[in-house]
């Protein structure tokens, strides 16, 4: 029986974990550096870092703990939702000095109210589950800071093993059954709103494949004229494919000799064939479907693919069960600065034998993101509702740069289908008749 000290004890974890990982990726870096905007697309870090302390503060020291504010004059400025990332540049933000002291005060007032939590009764502390909120929304930054990382140009600063290689690949596909299934959950403490509420769904028989998309396969389709044949592509797709004048995933690099680069934090390296294909959009993703006859999986199809055991019937949290990821089954964490090779976590195929559903990349699924039956904002609509119905595709499944507390077989990622510096790849998946 788990107690209310058991939930502290992990609540601590998963919010040092977090706090580490911040400090990791700012320290590494100068003051301007920190400062600077490496992309329009993403804010700078010390952006990123205050954030992270604001929204610790808005729902633990105040909400949570009932405290006083400790920065109410800087809500404005790092309110997501008031202020684009191209602009951010232009606020006058916390300089680094201020932000680290101010994250800092913060978690010392946070761990206070953690320590007199009941972490029951009001339904934003049952279970702890504000401050799994808060560790996952920090991760959930951490994951974006990784990525202002890729985009930063100048030398390396981040450093970490080499992912696993692997000589048992795994090839073709893996038929799913036609039935139902528990989509979603009910009962998962630390589940956000988007995840619920769980319901039945019922598919017609599929066929998804075994792993990820790889280099190799990716390399095949660019030869075979991939970004040159609008057929293969939706109008709205050619339209960006010619606009935003793609011929590779992002961060390839040909370098005219018959070989193929790509750059990753600072470091170029040879592509190697058996990675996950890794930074590329949706409409490159579903491109490469219909060129291989294929097409992306619904998030239904990926979901059962990855929860449902024919066995007992039920939907686990995890392709290998209900336990938390470990090293042996799933790339998560940071713990590489890449994408492992296809079939290097055979602990963590799902029963039916699908690889790597958790980790190494994003996958880009065919679904908008929506609702579900029942959905209920919690505990604030800017998380999840004020994104329904808008330009967004679902991904699922984590990347090697997501932290496992951020990442389940329920959890729901959203991005426009344009996005390519995620760290987002694909797999694919087919109609089958319905009697298999």
């Amino acid at each position: 029986m788990t107690t209310p000290e058991d939930v502290r004890s992990r609540l601590a974890e998963v919010l040092t974990r977090a706090r580490d990982r911040s400090t990791a990726l700012t320290d590494c870096v100068d003051d301007d550096d920190l400062a600077t905007q490496h992309s329009p697309l993403m804010s700078p870090l010390v952006w990123d870092l205050a954030h992270i302390g604001n929204q610790e503060e808005l729902w633990l020291v105040r909400d949570v703990g009932g405290r006083e504010p400790v920065r109410c004059d800087i809500d404005e400025l790092y309110d997501a939702f008031a202020h684009p990332r191209s602009t951010r540049p232009s606020l006058p933000l916390l300089n680094p000095a201020e932000a680290r002291s101010y994250v800092a005060q913060v978690r010392d007032k946070a761990w206070d109210v953690l320590d007199r939590s009941p972490l029951r009764g009001r339904r934003l502390e049952e279970d702890g589950f504000a401050f799994a909120m808060i560790a996952q929304h920090e991760q959930q930054h951490d994951e974006t800071m990784l990525a202002t990382h890729q985009l930063r140009r100048g030398p390396s600063v981040l450093t970490a093993s080499a992912a696993p290689r692997t000589t048992a690949v795994p090839r073709g596909e893996v038929v799913v059954p036609a039935g139902d299934f528990e989509m979603g959950t009910d009962t998962d403490p630390w589940a956000l709103d988007n995840e619920r509420p769980a319901h039945r769904v019922t598919l017609p028989a599929f066929a998804i494949d075994a792993a990820p998309v790889t280099n190799a396969q990716y390399l095949e389709f660019i030869a075979d004229g991939g970004y040159r044949r609008p057929e293969l592509w939706t109008e709205r797709g050619w339209a960006h494919r010619v606009a935003a004048e793609l011929d590779a995933p992002q961060f390839w690099v040909d370098d005219g000799a018959g070989s193929w680069w790509r750059r990753a934090f600072g470091a170029m390296e040879p592509l190697r064939d058996h990675q996950p294909v890794v930074h590329v959009c949706w409409f490159e993703a579903q491109a490469y479907a219909r060129w291989a006859g294929k097409r992306l999986p619904t998030e239904a199809e990926w979901e059962r693919a990855a929860r449902w055991d024919p066995v007992s019937g039920r939907s686990r949290r995890f392709p290998w069960g209900d336990d938390e990821p470990t090293a042996e089954q799933a790339n998560l964490g940071q713990r590489h600065l890449e994408p492992a090779e296809i079939g290097a976590y055979p602990a963590g195929a799902s029963p039916l034998g699908v690889h790597q559903l958790i980790g190494d990349v994003w996958e880009w699924t065919s679904s908008d993101f929506l609702p579900y039956p029942g959905f209920s904002a919690f505990p604030y609509r800017e998380y999840s509702e004020v994104f329904h119905g808008g330009d967004y595709k679902v991904l699922r499944g984590g990347s090697f740069g997501t932290d496992a507390v951020a990442c389940r077989g329920t959890f729901r990622n959203w991005d426009h289908p344009v996005r390519r510096q995620i760290f987002a790849g694909f797999r694919c998946a087919r109609d089958l008749e319905q009697d298999v």
